[in-house]
C-alpha cells in the first residue's frame, strides 16, 4: 500500500513517534499503527496509510449531513476512508470506521479526481463522512483546497476530536461543519467512546469564534445513555451560552447497532421533547433525524414563526425564504443559501471503487 508522508508528530527520547493530531496523543513503535489503524511509524516517520484511498462516493442531499443551513435542497459529493480515532460502542457506520484499508475495496483517487467527479455530478459541495476524516486530515486538507480553487465548498461531518496544533490546517479551507457532540457528560464519552469530552468542546468554540466556518451540531440520542432531559437542557444551555442561540442543533434517533444491540432504537418522542426543551432554552434553530416528522425538520424564523423552509424527509422546499431572508417579516435566517432549485432526496451510488 502507498505511504503519504503524515504531518503533525514528534520523536520521542525513547524512539517511539508521538502523534499530535488528535487528543489520543498515540505513541508509535516501529511498525505500529495508531488507534485510528491509518496512520502508522514506518522508517523512523510517520505516514498516512489513508491519503486517497477512499471506501466509495455518493450522491447525498445536503440535509443528510445534517446540514439545513447550508446551501439547502443541494446534492452533494459524499466520501470517506476506513478506521476512526473514537471507539463508539454504537457506531452507526462501523463496517467503514472500524475497518483497515486492507479490507476495504478501494483504490487510489487524487483531490482534484474528486473535484473533477463533483463537479460531473453538479455537485455544489463535497462532504468528508462516513468516517472521522480527522484522521485523514492531510487528504482532507488537499481536497478541500482543490474544491475552493474550482469554486465549490467542502464540508467536514466530524466528531470533533481534533488538536488545537492540527486544527488551523485542517479546517482552513473548510465551508462548513457537522460536529457530533455525541452527549454532555464525561462519563459518556470515556465509557462509550473511549475519548474526552473537553477537547470536542474546544473544537466547537474554536469554530465558532475563530473560524468562518459554518457549524452545526448533532446530538445522537441513545436511550437511557444521553437521553435525560436535565442533561439535553444542560448542552442546550452551553451550545447557547458559548456558540451563541443561532447554532442549528440536531437530535437524531439512535438505531441498534455494531456493539450496542440491547439498546431500543430512540422513540420519536424522545427527539420532540429534546427539541422543546432547547427551543425553550431559547436556541433558534433545532431539529429531529432519523424520524419522519416534517414539523421537527423544518425550519421555522425566529421572529414570526413562518414556515421558511419546508422538508419532508429529504423533500425540501425553500416556501418562505428569499435572499436568506424570511418572506414574512424580512428577519435574516443564519446560514449560507443558495438560489439553486431544491432537489429530491434520493441517494445515488456512483459505484466507483471496487
Amino acid at each position: 500500500m502507498e505511504l503519504h508522508p503524515a504531518r503533525w508528530w514528534n520523536e520521542e527520547a525513547d524512539g517511539r513517534l508521538l502523534c499530535t493530531l488528535c487528543p489520543r496523543f498515540c505513541r508509535l513503535h516501529e511498525g505500529q499503527a495508531g488507534f485510528c489503524y491509518i496512520r502508522k511509524a514506518e522508517g523512523g516517520k510517520m505516514w498516512s496509510l489513508g491519503y486517497g484511498r477512499t471506501t466509495g462516493f455518493a450522491v447525498d442531499p445536503v440535509e443528510k449531513k445534517p446540514l439545513n443551513h447550508f446551501l439547502p435542497g443541494t446534492p452533494i459529493l459524499s466520501f470517506g476512508t476506513a478506521g476512526c480515532n473514537l471507539g463508539c460502542k454504537f457506531c452507526q457506520n462501523w463496517d467503514i470506521s472500524k475497518a483497515r484499508l486492507d479490507e476495504e475495496k478501494s483504490r487510489p483517487v487524487s483531490p482534484r479526481e474528486v473535484i473533477e467527479l463533483a463537479i460531473r455530478e453538479g455537485c455544489p459541495s463535497v462532504a468528508m463522512t462516513y468516517n472521522d476524516p480527522v484522521i485523514w486530515a492531510e487528504f482532507a486538507i488537499d481536497v478541500a483546497r482543490e474544491a475552493k480553487a474550482h469554486g465549490l465548498r467542502a464540508v467536514l461531518v466530524t466528531a470533533g476530536y481534533v488538536t488545537a496544533e492540527a486544527r488551523p490546517e485542517l479546517y482552513a479551507d473548510i465551508d462548513a461543519a457537522n460536529v457530533d457532540l455525541k452527549a454532555f457528560t464525561e462519563d459518556f464519552y470515556k465509557k462509550i467512546t473511549f475519548s474526552e469530552l473537553a477537547p470536542v468542546l474546544e473544537t466547537l468554540v474554536w469554530l465558532r469564534k475563530e473560524r468562518r466556518t459554518w457549524l452545526e451540531i448533532t446530538n445522537l440520542m441513545i436511550p437511557g445513555l444521553n437521553d435525560d432531559p436535565a442533561e439535553t437542557r444542560k448542552l442546550a444551555e452551553w451550545v447557547g451560552a458559548e456558540l451563541g442561540d443561532d447554532v442549528p442543533l440536531h437530535f437524531t434517533a439512535f438505531h441498534p447497532d455494531f456493539k450496542m444491540l440491547d439498546r431500543p432504537r430512540t422513540p420519536s418522542e424522545t427527539l420532540t421533547r429534546a427539541r422543546a426543551i432547547a427551543r425553550e432554552v431559547g436556541l433558534k434553530y433545532v431539529y429531529t433525524g432519523n424520524v419522519h416528522d416534517p414539523a421537527g425538520q423544518t425550519t421555522f424564523c425566529p421572529k414570526c414563526d413562518a414556515a421558511v423552509i419546508s422538508r419532508d424527509w429529504y423533500v425540501v422546499d425553500p416556501i418562505g425564504l428569499s435572499d436568506g431572508k424570511c418572506k414574512s417579516c424580512g428577519y435574516t435566517i443564519a446560514g449560507v443559501f443558495t438560489t439553486a432549485q431544491p432537489t429530491l432526496g434520493r441517494r445515488k451510488s456512483l459505484g466507483l471503487v471496487y
